[in-house]
This record gives structure tokens, C-alpha cells and sequence, in this order.
């Protein structure tokens, strides 16, 4: 199988793209390089089977240069900083919603029609009931991050009903693992190593957080795409594990 993976040199799309290459796939990768880095991509550029090509997700005329020939798209690429979305609310409409309009746009003039969407359980917003399932009622969005997030799963199952797109949507929960690189246990590791005798700490440490190893998550993901038959398949991609911030700031320390 030949597979396109945007943000390809992310921390989760590095790893995808190593496991796709060593399960023998060829694999495009896709990322404009403005987060990812390039140094995780070092043992991709050693295959034959791998190709970089430095784009932007709202790129048209380039994606759908970059997509011919593939079977299917990994759309991983995003604009993942949370916290300072209302710094900057167009960032995640640009980068999150019209990006994925463009990937499927893309897919659509180069005749590709499956596509797997690194989606977030930040859509559930806060939800009350914990594990929280597929199914749940969406209570009032909490985060442009989920905001968009949710906008374009909705434009993912639209292409699916409207242009016969078969669709894999997976909501995240966090995801730790080797070439982590954003996130509290990141920046309090950092801090602790900057200034062992104090830790900045956002809010009162009791929010709860579910965490994934990122081979689990891969795993599941491509679990799914050997298995999964329905137009559209939405996946929860965690474990029924949680522990407060407080807890994991004791670890940490």
C-alpha cells in the first residue's frame, strides 16, 4: 500500500510513518515544518520507500500533487496549542477546519477516498460520564481546538455520504511517548529541570487526564483500518485509566 501521512514529522506522525515503513508500505510523508521537526523523520529518509514533501495543508494544487497514486490519507497535521486558542482564534479555523476542507478537496481531484483524522476527546468538551462513550451527548464546546476538531469530523462523514468517502475518526486522548513534545508532563519536566524548587501550575491541579502510549495508539489505528467496514468509523483512542494533574506533578517530581 502506498499511504500519505500529513504532518508526518509530528510526534505522532513520525511514529506512524516508521511502523507503515517497517510493515514494508510506502509511505509520502507531508508537513510544512513549522512544528514538526525534521530530525524525527532521520530514520524515514534511510527507506527508499519514503518521501518528504514540504507543504502547507491549505495547499491545494500541492496536495493533490503530493496524493496521486496513494491509497489512502493519514491526516494527522493541526494546530495543537489548546491553551492559547483564543490568543488566536483564526489559527484553528485555518489550521484544523479549512486545512482538512483542502485534504478532502484534494483527495477528492486525485481520486482517493479513504482517509484516517487524528480527531480529539476534547470534543466531548467536559463531559460527566467517565470512560466517555463514542456516543455521548456533546455538551458546550470548551476549546476552539475541539471546536474545530469537531467541524471538520463533520465535513469528513459529509465527504463520506456525499462523495462515497469511507472515513476512520479517532479522538485522542493525550498521547505520551518517545519524541513527545507539547503538553503539561512536557512543560513540567521542563521546568523542574530549569528550576527544581518551584512548578507553575495552571488552575488547581485536580483535573483528571487520561493517558495513551503512542505504539497503543498506532496500533489501534491501524487495527481499525483492516477491520472496520462502515462509512464512517469514530473510535475513542484511550483506556478507562485516569489520573489528576496532582498526581502526575508527584511522579514527575
Amino acid at each position: 500500500m502506498r499511504y500519505l501521512v500529513t504532518g508526518c514529522a509530528g510526534f505522532i506522525g513520525s511514529t506512524l510513518v516508521d511502523r507503515l515503513l517497517r510493515d514494508g508500505h510506502e509511505v509520502v510523508g507531508y508537513d510544512n515544518l513549522s512544528t514538526g521537526q525534521a530530525e524525527f523523520l532521520v530514520d524515514a529518509q534511510q527507506s527508499l520507500r519514503f518521501s518528504l514533501i514540504k507543504g502547507d495543508t491549505l495547499d491545494l494544487d500541492r496536495l493533490i500533487w503530493a496524493m496521486r497514486g496513494t491509497d489512502c490519507v493519514f491526516h494527522l497535521a493541526a494546530n495543537a496549542d489548546v491553551r492559547f486558542g483564543t490568543d488566536h482564534p483564526r489559527k484553528d479555523l485555518e489550521q484544523n477546519t479549512i486545512a482538512t476542507a483542502t485534504v478532502l478537496e484534494a483527495m477528492r481531484a486525485a481520486g482517493i477516498r479513504r482517509i484516517a483524522f487524528a480527531s480529539t476527546g476534547s470534543v466531548y468538551g467536559e463531559p460527566e460520564v467517565f470512560p466517555t462513550p463514542e456516543d455521548a451527548p456533546f455538551p458546550i464546546q470548551t476549546s476552539l481546538y475541539g471546536a474545530s476538531k469537531l467541524a471538520a469530523e463533520g465535513l469528513i462523514a459529509a465527504y463520506c455520504e456525499g462523495f462515497g468517502f469511507q472515513g476512520y475518526i479517532f479522538r485522542f486522548v493525550s498521547i505520551l511517548g518517545e519524541r513527545y513534545t507539547h503538553g503539561h508532563v512536557f512543560d513540567f519536566y521542563r521546568q523542574l529541570r530549569d528550576h527544581p524548587d518551584m512548578l507553575h501550575v495552571l488552575g488547581n491541579g485536580k483535573p483528571r487526564k487520561s493517558y495513551l502510549y503512542v505504539q497503543d495508539c498506532i496500533d489501534a489505528i491501524l487495527l481499525t483500518l483492516e477491520n472496520a467496514q462502515e462509512k464512517v468509523s469514530i473510535f475513542n483512542l484511550g483506556t478507562d485509566e485516569y489520573c489528576q494533574v496532582d498526581d502526575s506533578i508527584r511522579w514527575i517530581c
